[in-house]
């Protein structure tokens, strides 16, 4: 009980805290996934839509907190109820800041297209022809290196099949013990290996196409935009590197669990998803100050031009944005682009290949454990 309390607990306050902080962390120049030019940012109403979204979302996470504390100390909780808390306060946040954001997208429209913002102002694509070689991101043959475990314990779980028990633990309780069991086959056996080389080859493919990807410099603001582009890349494809690390120790982890029965102690298989969620929080706001810090409110200066007449800005993409969240551009080759609300890369809904990269992997995930 104190375990899971601990880890919804943990669930909660990052993901509001994550809430909160988004617009602040999310490029300049984008607003509720709206363009704006530079010289806007510090515009009244647009500080004043970020301070609501701030007060609304800050408030709904204490409530949601409060409220699992609460229900903790009380009687007749059981582990059903906590958990049905756990799962449904963090989505509670979530659809409560995309309700916000919604709004605000809209607000932000209609005050763009009330003042005509870009309308005197000179939009010019810019292209840096030297960048690539300042890119760091990691080399692509490196995320192919988990793998060989994964082959591994393809190998040896064919060799100790015969020996397996005709029912096979197939899910694990928050005391580390197994809690499920299925009939002995080949693809019970040999899910999770199987789900783990979809996972690493996911991994993979995001990392070899947003190498690929388009590096996107905005005009308006040339240094700071490209500073974060590069550590966006950088630093993300270093993320996605550790959480691949940490989700083949875990799967190797359960898979060693399974071929020899009591090798691992029910305190390592109650830690191990314990481990894995705390540095993946971690890592995701590491990721957001080392990227949000630039060309955001929190780089903490002004970037605004003294002369109107020589101030230019980048493209305004807002047709090509639906919602301000999913990028659909037929004449943009990249697979991913940074998101406009938020840390991180999404696709470019445009480009089939990286619906092969994504979700083709995420649909075969889903099904092989509806196989056993």
């Amino acid at each position: 009980m104190d375990m899971e309390f601990i880890i919804f607990f943990l669930t909660i306050l990052f993901v509001g805290v994550l809430q909160i902080f988004i617009p602040f962390i999310t490029k300049r120049s984008v607003v509720f996934g709206v363009s704006i030019p530079y010289d806007q940012v510090r515009h009244p109403q647009v500080i004043q839509y970020k301070k609501s979204y701030v007060i609304i979302t800050s408030v709904f996470t204490l409530a949601s907190l409060a409220g699992l504390a609460l229900l903790v100390q009380g009687h007749n909780v059981n582990e059903n109820r906590l958990a049905l808390v756990g799962v449904v306060f963090p989505f509670v946040i979530l659809l409560v800041g995309l309700s916000l954001y919604f709004y605000f997208h809209y607000k932000i429209t209609k005050l763009k297209q009330t003042k005509d913002w870009f309308g005197a102002v000179k939009q010019v694509h810019y292209a840096d022809l030297k960048i690539r070689s300042k890119d760091e991101m990691l080399a692509s043959f490196i995320y192919l290196i988990p793998v060989i475990i994964s082959l591994g314990l393809i190998i040896v779980t064919v060799n100790l099949y015969d020996q397996l028990p005709r029912q096979i633990p197939t899910h694990w309780g928050s005391n580390g013990q197994a809690d499920a069991f299925s009939d002995k086959s080949w693809m019970v056996a040999l899910g999770m290996p199987i789900i783990l080389i979809l996972m690493q080859l996911m991994f993979y493919g995001i990392n070899v196409f947003t190498k690929c990807s388009g590096i996107k410099i905005n005009a308006g603001n040339v240094k700071s935009s490209e500073l974060r582009q590069l550590r966006l890349r950088k630093y993300t494809s270093w993320f996605l590197f550790v959480v691949d690390i940490l989700i083949t120790l875990l799967f190797a982890i359960l898979q060693l669990n399974l071929l020899y029965e009591n090798i691992i102690s029910d305190l390592l298989m109650m830690l191990a998803p314990l481990c894995l969620l705390i540095i993946v929080l971690v890592g995701t706001v590491w990721l957001a100050v080392k990227v949000g810090s630039l060309d955001s409110d929190f780089e903490g200066k002004e970037i605004i031009e003294d002369s109107h007449s020589n101030k230019v800005e980048g493209i305004d993409e807002d047709k090509y944005w639906i919602g301000g969240l999913f990028y659909f551009n037929r004449n943009d080759p990249s697979v991913f682009v940074e998101k406009r609300f938020g840390i991180g890369f999404t696709m470019n809904f445009a480009n089939p290949i990286g619906y092969l990269i994504l979700i083709v992997p995420i649909i075969l995930i889903i099904l092989i454990p509806n196989l056993f």
